[in-house]
């Protein structure tokens, strides 16, 4: 498939030398999503500057290809070009604004630049699409965008949300058991972090230092001086240089 892909490329080459296509044109939406899949292809294969071409060829031939404009957001978000990553983004949202996929990915690449409230805006616009198939997804990253700009109250909801569409998500898991520790509902925390074990011994999920730090102050709070420590150790051994360990430390104290 992927030699044929390419020969089709090279036969629009020859094809379209010296012409102006409609964009109307079937040929043309054939010609700009040809592009679009090679510029991906390229781009999977972290050959930017060969996907940004595919991609910039495809928005030549069909200035609404919106996958095209997101592939160059994309691109240029790896690049760590902020500027046109967001200016890409932009122009594809206003071709499809209704793609949970792109307030999705906008979204993302708006919480990489420590932009919260603007992020929380966009998957939470993500997350009004019923048929879209990372809808738990964009309610967990909705959920820890919320935290970081203390919507508790909110957070909790869009984990809760992640929850009812898939059940396993075991971020959305832990994040529910510390939120409900940090407001003093401590057997409900509980129930949280046995969710989270379950998942642990079916090999499901791992814990981190985040998880961890919660499994000793729920186990402190049990009484239950052995799993505490033994979390603890844990901790030490493989997140020794983790914010968690220095609170588990001082609790040590």
């Amino acid at each position: 498939m992927k030699g044929y892909l390419v020969l089709l490329i090279s036969l629009l080459l020859a094809g379209c030398a010296g012409q102006a296509v409609s964009p109307s044109d079937k040929s043309s939406d054939d010609a700009a999503n040809a592009y679009t899949q090679l510029g991906m292809q390229y781009l999977r294969g972290g050959d930017s500057a060969n996907a940004k071409s595919a991609f910039l060829r495809a928005t030549e031939i069909d200035d609404d290809a919106v996958q095209a404009y997101s592939g160059l957001a994309m691109v240029f978000q790896l690049e760590q070009e902020s500027e046109l990553a967001e200016n890409y983004f932009r122009q594809a949202i206003s071709i499809a604004p209704d793609s949970a996929m792109l307030h999705n990915n906008f979204g993302a690449f708006l919480f990489s630049l420590e932009r919260y409230a603007e992020a929380c805006k966009e998957l939470a616009r993500a997350t009004e699409d019923p048929f879209y198939n990372r809808r738990a997804q964009a309610f967990e990253n909705l959920g820890r965008c919320y935290q970081l700009i203390e919507r508790s109250d909110a957070a909790e909801h869009a984990f809760k949300r992640s929850l009812k569409l898939s059940p396993m998500r075991a971020v959305a898991i832990i994040e529910l058991s510390t939120l409900s520790l940090d407001k003093g509902d401590d057997e409900q925390a509980a129930t949280y972090f046995e969710q989270f074990s379950q998942m642990i011994d079916a090999k499901q999920t791992q814990h981190n230092a985040k998880s961890l730090w919660l499994g000793v102050r729920i186990a402190r709070l049990q009484n239950n001086a052995i799993d505490a420590s033994t979390y603890g150790l844990i901790l030490k051994n493989l997140y020794p240089d983790s914010s968690e360990y220095r609170q588990y430390k001082e609790s040590t104290r």
